[in-house]
C-alpha cells in the first residue's frame, strides 16, 4: 500500500501515568510500558499503528525532556526532528502546537493526526480504515474530525462528545456534527448522556489539515499560535524554555474543541479504551470464569473473583492469593499494592505517603 506524503501524526507522549501506580512511576511511566501484556509497550504499539497509515518517517513523538532518550531506544532510528522534547509540561495545546510548527517546516500542505501514545485499540484494521476515511474527508475541507467511542457504560473518568443526529455528508452515515463537548461530568449527568443516545466518549485522537490547525489556534489560542509557530527544530533551548514557561496551560480540548464551529465526531468502530485507570485496564482485559483479569504466569487464586493481577514482565515473584473479591493487585519490584476496585482514587494517596516515607527515611 502507497501511503500519503502529505500525511503526518503527531503521538503525545508527556504524560506521567501516575494512575497506574506502583507499575507506572515518575521515571518509568505508562506510555513505556507494556500494560496490555503483548509483549510490547504503549507507545511501540501506537507508533507501529500509525506506520501502517502515514510513512514512518512522518511520525513526530512530542515528550518531556526526561524520556526523549527512552523514546529513541524504544522506537530506534528515528530521525531528530521526529522526538521533540518540551522544556515544560503545559498540557496538549501546546504540545501540539510545537510539533505543528516542525512539521510545517517540512511539510506545509501536511494533514496531522494527533493522538495520545497510551490508548488502546482493539480492531487494528478498523482503526486504519477509520483514519483514511478522514484523512480523506479534512483533505477536501476546513473540517476538524475527532473520534469518538461509543460508551459502554456511564464513566466519569471520559470526556463526552453530542453530536447532531443528522449526518455531516450524504454517503458518511458516521460522521457527525458536534454540538458540545463535556469534560468528565459527575455520575448522574454520565448516565443521561448515555440514556440520551447523543453522546460518545471522546477517544482524544483528531485529524485536520495543516492550515485549520494553524486557523484555529490564531482563533482560539493566539497567544500561543504567535509563540509557537514561530519556533523550529533549530529553534534555541533557551528560547523553547522561554515560550514554554510563558504559556497558558491549557488542553486542546478546552482551548480549540470546545469553541471551534468546524469540529465533527466520526463513530469510532475499532474499539477503544484510554486505559487511563487500573479500573478500565480490568475492563477492557480478558477474565477467567471467575472474573479475574490477570497479568502474570505465577500466579494461584483461590476463592478469588473479579480481580485484577498485574506483574512486571520476567518477574520470578509467586503470588497466591486467596478470598478476594473485587481487588487490584499490582506488584513492582520494590512494592506491591492491593487495593479495593471501588477505591481506586487511593492510588494518588498512596504514592504520595509512599514517596514521602521515602524522603524522611533518606534524611
Amino acid at each position: 500500500m502507497t501511503l500519503n506524503k502529505h500525511t503526518w501524526c503527531i503521538i503525545m507522549a508527556g504524560g506521567l501515568g501516575s494512575r497506574f501506580w506502583p507499575i507506572s512511576r515518575t521515571d518509568n511511566p505508562k506510555q513505556f510500558i507494556d500494560v496490555t501484556g503483548v509483549g510490547k509497550s504503549m507507545l511501540q504499539l501506537t507508533f507501529h499503528r500509525f506506520e501502517k497509515i502515514c510513512p514512518r518517517q512522518n511520525i513526530v513523538i512530542v515528550t518531556g525532556e526526561q524520556y526523549a532518550d527512552r523514546v529513541r531506544e524504544q522506537v530506534p532510528g528515528l530521525l531528530p526532528y521526529q522526538v521533540l522534547s518540551e522544556p515544560l509540561r503545559r498540557n496538549t495545546a501546546p504540545c501540539v502546537a510545537y510539533a505543528a510548527a516542525v512539521i510545517s517546516q517540512i511539510d506545509p500542505m501536511a494533514t496531522l493526526i494527533v493522538s495520545p501514545s497510551d490508548h488502546a485499540i482493539f480492531h487494528e484494521d478498523k482503526f486504519i480504515a477509520d483514519i483514511q476515511q478522514a484523512v480523506q474527508t479534512v483533505a477536501l475541507r476546513e473540517w476538524i474530525i475527532t473520534l469518538g467511542a461509543q460508551p459502554l457504560r456511564p464513566d466519569t473518568s471520559y470526556g463526552y462528545i453530542q453530536f447532531n443526529e443528522k449526518p455531516s455528508l450524504p454517503r458518511a452515515l458516521n460522521l457527525h456534527k458536534v454540538v458540545t463537548f463535556t469534560e468528565k461530568p459527575p455520575l448522574e449527568m454520565a448516565r443521561q448522556f448515555i440514556a440520551s443516545g447523543e453522546f460518545y466518549w471522546n477517544a482524544g485522537i483528531f485529524v485536520w489539515q495543516l492550515s485549520a490547525l494553524r486557523k484555529a489556534y490564531e482563533e482560539h489560542l493566539p497567544a500561543i499560535a504567535e509563540s509557537f509557530f514561530s519556533l523550529g527544530l533549530s529553534t534555541p533551548w533557551e528560547e523553547l524554555e522561554r515560550v514554554y514557561s510563558q504559556c497558558e496551560a491549557i488542553s486542546i480540548d478546552n482551548g480549540i474543541m470546545e469553541k471551534a464551529g468546524n469540529v465533527h465526531v466520526m463513530t469510532a468502530s475499532f474499539g477503544w479504551s484510554d486505559v487511563e485507570t487500573w479500573d478500565s485496564l480490568y475492563n477492557v482485559a480478558k477474565h477467567d470464569s471467575n472474573g479475574n483479569a490477570i497479568f502474570s504466569s505465577n500466579v494461584f487464586t483461590y476463592n478469588t473473583r473479579n480481580t485484577l493481577i498485574v506483574t512486571p514482565q520476567n518477574d520470578n515473584k509467586t503470588i497466591v492469593l486467596e478470598g478476594l473479591d473485587g481487588y487490584i493487585v499490582a506488584v513492582n519490584q520494590d512494592t506491591i499494592m492491593v487495593c479495593n476496585r471501588k477505591n481506586e482514587e487511593m492510588v494518588f494517596r498512596f504514592a504520595s505517603d509512599v514517596e514521602l516515607k521515602k524522603l524522611i527515611d533518606n534524611k
